[in-house]
Order: structure tokens, then sequence, then C-alpha cells
């Protein structure tokens, strides 16, 4: 190293630190500074998995000489409501059953948490599908028999793992939004008497509405209000393997103007009524059900799946209805494709970029989670793949392509942004989106066979990037009041001391903390822990604040080792919170986050906490304190 070390233990822990670390960011500035660009990548070959790279800095120079992506923030288009999986049967059941709580609390937290990708919709099955652990509906009686007034409806079978498994996920994105969607009505209601295969015969109609309000109810009494409800998943597929229901255009619109609409009218349902839930190619049918006026007025919009047809016949219905949304609600990728990169551009392609340029409000894939054999299944695909994996003999956690394709959206597009104008190129294919607190993200795949270098135009500014073949990067920018925001001072130790932090060590131990240069975070010093002999140490800072909703979060590296390494959030009129960094090594600068502290009592207390073994050792930068 060209540099003085005057701190013997200082050339200990730095030579720990280069053969630990896999790799450093180079020096940026602080998130949502002026001239900043955060860039995540993820390319074909895998070597970079939804990965922070260097960030850009903006020029106020138009580059030339490569094709310019154009940012028009003022031309605004749909309103996104989120971005998930499905909590399907076989999921819930693998995370509920097949974990241990340490395993699943980490594998839930990385699909739904602020330190993962923060998915914040999910769509399950009313009853059974093709991936549950049997056949049932919530309204099971004697063949041959009828139960219109519903005293034999239960939703029990869900308590066993969907609902325990909602609940848990909730726990960790209060504002996550569920969409519900039936496979089939209960085989009494139908012609074929039998849940798989079948139509719902008219003069059960109203007792399939009312039992729809039931299971509506039932959910939101379990605290788990249903944002949206499909009328019926795939209208245009039967089979007698699994459950599943015909409902053409026609009965759809009598179902729904007549039955399922003034019910929920009538009992105060609130609940988002969609049309289709299948693909593409379809788009007709339901063109069809929205040309009925009554229909219409009670339907939000419709809903795709990806299995056939492409993602521009989605504006079909659009251009014919632009006064009712479009959500994606379901594909799914398998071992029928397993090239990591064909699978990467295929989805960001047709169902991230592609739905959403042509006006969906989400995006949803199929099943959260399947096992090593792509089940449990129910009769249904024998070779699907979940977001994650996980194995049923001992609970390890494979994150599949479909992880970082939602990722690369999901962690950066909040519920409520609006998608913005950008023009489209075959090679580079883009969306751009604006949060609601102004911040902004472009998502771009180069689709060509070749690295491609291109500039993206945002005003008076620009950038330039260059990506390689096949590879996926979000870029993040434009939340120039975060920096202003931030209630934690000097929250980069820019003044190269410690001041407004305090210490924490037991008593009789000295501090295990100091400030240095060595490759900071952002500008020029970071904090450190670390000590020659077993150490807790806990950095902190006492602040003032409102009463009102706040988010924390620091950036951190580690040699890992750690007994116990944690953001704290304490002094704020609850129980202190914790975000748990944890004992592994993280090579790469990793941001750790609390989310919504609810500070009463006009203080906060921010910090970290190690508590480490012999050279253990851990560096910080970058704290932040923001009201939501």
């Amino acid at each position: 190293m060209n540099r003085k070390i005057r701190d013997f233990r200082f050339i200990i822990m730095i030579t720990l630190s280069l053969l630990l670390t896999t790799s450093f960011i180079p020096p940026r500035n602080v998130i949502g500074a002026e001239n900043n660009v955060e860039v995540w990548l993820t390319t074909a070959d895998q070597q970079q998995l939804l990965q922070k790279q260097a960030d850009i800095q903006v020029s106020s120079n138009n580059p030339s000489n490569h094709y310019t992506i154009n940012v028009d923030e003022n031309r605004e288009y749909q309103e996104m409501d989120g971005f998930g999986a499905a909590m399907s049967g076989s999921s819930a059941y693998l995370f509920n059953q097949k974990l241990s709580n340490v395993q699943r609390q980490a594998v839930l937290n990385d699909l739904f948490g602020s330190d993962g990708i923060g998915l914040n919709f999910v769509r399950h099955t009313v009853g059974a599908s093709d991936f549950s652990l049997e056949n049932f509906s919530y309204n099971d009686i004697a063949s041959g028999t009828t139960d219109f007034p519903l005293n034999h409806f239960s939703i029990d079978k869900d308590k066993q793992n969907v609902i325990p498994m909602l609940k848990e996920v909730l726990t960790i994105n209060p504002d996550l939004k569920l969409l519900g969607t039936p496979w089939s009505a209960p085989a009494w209601m139908k012609d074929s008497s039998t849940l798989n295969g079948g139509k719902l015969l008219p003069q059960y109609y109203q007792a399939y509405a009312d039992y729809i309000v039931k299971y509506i109810n039932s959910y939101e009494n379990e605290g788990l209000p249903i944002y949206a409800f499909t009328v019926q998943n795939e209208p245009h597929h039967e089979t007698s393997g699994y459950p599943s229901m015909m409902m053409e255009a026609s009965e759809q619109i009598d179902f729904i103007k007549n039955h399922l609409g003034p019910t929920f009218t009538n009992e105060s349902i609130d609940t988002k009524i969609l049309s289709w839930d299948h693909n593409w190619n379809e788009y007709d049918y339901p063109i069809e059900v929205l040309n009925d006026e009554v229909a219409k007025s009670y339907i939000a919009g419709t809903a795709f799946h990806c299995y056939a047809g492409t993602p521009d016949q989605q504006s079909f219905v659009q251009n014919a209805h632009p006064d009712k949304g479009i959500w994606f609600t379901e594909c799914s990728g398998g071992e029928w494709s397993t090239d990591f990169g064909e699978n990467l551009a295929w989805n960001m392609s047709n169902v991230v970029i592609g739905s959403t340029r042509n006006w969906a409000k989400s995006v949803l894939l199929w099943n959260l989670a399947l096992d090593e054999n792509y089940g449990p299944i129910n009769g249904g695909c024998t070779d699907c793949r979940g977001v994650v994996t996980i194995n049923q003999t001992n609970g390890d956690v494979q994150k599949n392509v479909e992880y970082y394709v939602l990722g690369h959206i999901s962690k950066f597009v909040n519920p409520g942004a609006k998608r913005i104008d950008t023009n489209f190129d075959d090679d580079l294919q883009n969306v751009a989106f604006k949060n609601p607190d102004g911040s902004k993200a472009l998502l771009v795949l180069n689709n060509a066979t070749t690295e491609k270098t291109f500039n993206v135009k945002d005003g008076a500014s620009s950038f330039s990037y260059t990506l390689p073949a096949g590879a996926v990067a979000t870029f993040v920018w434009g939340d120039e009041n975060a920096a202003d925001n931030n209630l934690v001072v000097n929250n980069g130790f820019e003044t190269g001391d410690f001041s407004q932090w305090h210490s924490w060590t037991p008593e009789g131990q000295e501090t295990a903390h100091k400030i240095d240069t060595d490759f900071p975070f952002s500008g020029t010093f970071k904090l450190t822990h670390w000590n020659s002999t077993a150490y807790k140490q806990t950095t902190y800072q006492h602040i003032n604040a409102s009463n009102g909703m706040y988010k924390s979060s620091v950036w951190v590296r580690s040699g890992g080792g750690h007994n116990t390494l944690r953001l704290e959030a304490s002094n704020y009129g609850g129980p202190t919170l914790y975000s748990t960094i944890g004992s592994f090594s993280i090579g790469n600068w990793t941001m750790y986050e609390i989310d919504n502290i609810p500070v009463t009592a006009g203080t906060i207390t921010i910090g970290v906490h190690s508590d480490g073994n012999a050279n253990d050792w851990a560096v910080f930068d970058d704290f932040q304190l923001i009201a939501k």
C-alpha cells in the first residue's frame, strides 16, 4: 500500500480486509446527491447478480456518437401497484414446513425485505390449484348435495400454511397487496361435479358470488385484506388433471354484472375485480367483457399471462378501454429452458419491460418457491421453476433467474411510481419510472450479441454507460432532497472524527472503533469496528426527530465471524429495532435498513453494534435517518 500506517493493529485489520474481501467499489457520492447515478447490474454469465456498481457522474454536456435514451418525466403513463409472485399452496408449504425459523426469515427477507428485493404484491389461489398439496375448495360437501347458505364454508386448509406465511410476509412488508384467484368454483356448483374441469352452472352464479364475498371477509378477519380479485384463472383452459374451470366472455359478463358486482356493492366490498387472467393472444375476450357497460362499471381492469402472444397485445385492450387498468399476473420459468442468460433476456424483454411499456401496473410471476423436484405438484406442470428453489432435505435455498428479474424492478420502483416516457430500441430495450419521492429508475436490457455503449439524457443532464451483451442494468437517480432530509449529523464521518457520535463498550474494555480513510463507501472517511481481542462496540447518535414514521439505513462491509452485528434504532418510544447484518463475510458494500420506525418520543437513537471475536472487523458509511 502506498501510505504510511502508524498503528500496528490497523495493519492487521487492513491485511484481513484484503484477504476476505472479494472486490471493492470505488468512492461514490452520498445517495441522492447531485450528479450521482446508482447502477445495479446482472450479467448473462452470472458474474454480477443484481450487484451494485460504481456510481456514475452526471454531466451537463450532451454526449454524442452513441445511441441516446431520452427520459421525459413530463409524459406520464400508468401508476404502478407493485411486483411479486404467488404464495401458492406448494410455496407456502415449503416456507412453513421445510425451513427452520432462521432459514425462513432469511429467504422471506431476501424476497420481501428492504435489504432484499422488496417484493410487495402476492397472488394466492382461492382454494386449490395445480400447485397445492391436495384438491379442495372452501365449500366441499357430499356429492349430489348443495349448500346455498354456505354453511360448510371454511378457509381452515389455508390456515395450515398459506395464511401463516402471508401474515409473516406482512410483518416484513406492511404495504403488501394481495391478489386472490380461483382455479375453480366448488364442485357442487359445476356441470362436471368436480373441481377438475367443467363450467359454473348459471343457477349457482349468486351462490358463487356469495362464496367469493365470504372468502374476502374471512381473509379480512385474518388481517389479510384482498386488494384485487381475478374472476377466474385461465378461463379458456380446463383439464381433468387439476382444478380448472371454463368461463366464456358472455358467461363472465353475466356473472359480473348480475351477481358478483352487485354483491360487492351491497356488501361494501372494495376489492378490485379483474377480468380475463389469461394469455396475451386472446385480448378480444377482455375487450368483449369491457364492452358491456354494466359489467365494465364493476371492473377495475384486465389481467394477463405470458404463455401465448406478445405483451404489445395488452395495449389493444388499453386502447379500447383507456379508463381501465392492466395487470400482469402470471408467468413461470421452467426446466424447459435452463440457460440463465437466455431466461434473463426473455423475461426482461417480455415480462418486465414489455408488459410495463404496454400499461401493466404490476409484474407477478407464478410460484414464489418450488422444491428440487419442481413441486409439490397437484396434477399440473412437472418442470416449472419457482422464484427460489427450496431443497426439502436440508432447507437450502437457491435464487433462480426469476429472483434477479423481479429484483431489477421491485427493488427500485415503488408503489405509486409512474411510468415515464423513453424512446425504445430493439438492442437497448428499456423502461423508466418516477417514484413518489421524485427519484427515477431506468431499466435497460442489452439485447444485442455485443456490448453496447449508450447515453441517457434527462433534461439538461446526461450520462453514459457500457452494458455487456445480454446484461441488464437498473439506473437510479434524481432524489436530490434525500441528502438534505437526512437527520444523521456527520453521517459519513467526513469531519474525520466522532463529532455528534458516541461510544459504548463494556466496563474495562477499550474502545474498538475508529475513523479511517481506506476504501470508504463515499467521501474520504468511514467508521471501523475492530480489535485484536474479543470485543463489544456500539457507535451511536442521539437525534431529535418530530413524531412520525422514519427509515434508517447504513452501508456495510464485513470480514464475518461476529457473534452479533446489526443496525439498531432505540429510544423512539418503542422496543429496540434491529436490522441483522449477521456473521457472514460481506465483500462488497451493502445497504442494511430498518423501515417503518414509529417515532413517538420526539427522539431516536441510531447506531451499529458489534459483538466480535478477535480480529473480526466491520466497516460502516453513509448512515441515514429519513422521514417517510
